[in-house]
């Protein structure tokens, strides 16, 4: 019983068969087949290639949505050298909130030179060794509320104020103002490897002793998820502008660079992504049967069409038999006569 049943089973097997086998006595090969499939196969080569290369490459998926966090800090990195000596400029922030953040706090005033050589120029970089300070390098970072401030440099210390925050700068003359700066990197968050940001390798020469720099920069919150890193930084839009102090025609301020940021509603999510092993081997399989099916067709629909020429070709060629006739009137239009043969 278990010998029928299996064999049973086994002829069920075979009867649900999808792909019977063709005996090799029944299979006719042509060179236009061989051909069309080698064709096939380099086709099929060349897109497999390129679909394992889209299938290693990755993009970048952007995602929005309202920024809630309001009560976490806002880190601004800095590092700008400006033309002067440190003794006579200082930096701090002032928010909407009328909260004070002195530079004392995080950022460390460095002697520089401020002219570069053109190596040194290419590179972005200085070496103070040989030459004499005559300028400044305020560098570090700053933690501000997440309301909009402004960050500025201008002439003298910042000192603390009840009603709100004062440089002292009694004691330096106008003539020395010289608010030239380079910006070797500013950016807000967490420090990303590899982020070249707007302003960073900014150079502006300034014309006159009191002169305004202002950067207008508006913040966006962006989470970072890649496979190699993920972080919590900020990217950010600025617009510049910058113009002479000059009282008597109606241009009022104070000399100094200052940057004024705020920070957007939305928050920003980029994911990396990649395709998964899935929807690659199902666009594999894709490529394959459809170029084995296109190709199939379109080899049937040439020979088709080649044996239609032939085949008219051959009935252009054909040449009927010409009739015979007899001494009573009649013709034969079946066989040629035949030669007699006498004895």
């Amino acid at each position: 019983m278990r010998r029928l049943n299996r064999k049973k089973t086994l002829s069920l097997v075979k009867e649900l068969d999808a792909f019977p086998k063709v005996p090799d006595s029944y299979v006719e090969t042509s060179a236009s087949g061989g051909t069309v499939s080698l064709i096939a196969f380099t086709t099929m080569a060349l897109l497999t290639i390129m679909e394992f290369s889209v299938y290693q490459d990755t993009w970048m998926k952007y995602e929005y949505e309202v920024d809630k966090d309001f009560s976490s800090k806002l880190r601004i990195n800095i590092d700008i050298t400006v033309a002067m000596k440190c003794q006579y400029v200082g930096a701090d922030v002032l928010d909407l909130a009328e909260t004070m953040v002195a530079s004392a706090d995080g950022l460390s005033y460095e002697p520089a030179v401020f002219d570069l050589s053109p190596q040194q120029r290419e590179w972005q970089r200085e070496d103070d060794a040989s030459l004499t300070p005559d300028a400044c390098r305020i560098h570090g970072h700053l933690y501000v509320n997440k309301v909009a401030g402004n960050f500025h440099i201008t002439v003298g210390k910042a000192i603390p104020h009840p009603r709100g925050h004062a440089h002292l700068a009694a004691l330096v003359n106008h003539d020395s103002y010289n608010f030239s700066h380079r910006i070797d990197h500013l950016s807000f968050g967490e420090l990303v490897p590899g982020i070249i940001n707007p302003l960073d390798g900014t150079e502006k020469i300034a014309v006159d002793h009191n002169q305004m720099f202002q950067y207008f920069i508006t913040v966006v919150p962006t989470k970072l998820h890649t496979y190699k890193i993920s972080a919590d930084t900020h990217q950010f839009s600025v617009t510049e502008r910058e113009r002479i102090i000059n009282h008597a025609a109606g241009s009022h301020g104070v000399s100094g660079i200052f940057m004024k940021y705020d920070l957007s509603s939305l928050m920003v999510t980029v994911t990396e992504e990649h395709m998964p092993f899935w929807q690659f081997f199902v666009r594999l399989c894709g490529i394959i049967g459809g170029i084995f099916s296109t190709t199939g067709m379109l080899h049937g629909i040439g020979k088709f069409i080649v044996e239609i020429i032939c085949c008219r070709f051959r009935l252009g060629s054909y040449k009927p038999v010409h009739s015979v006739p007899f001494e009573d009137g009649h013709t034969d239009n079946h066989l040629p006569l035949l030669e007699n043969n006498t004895h």
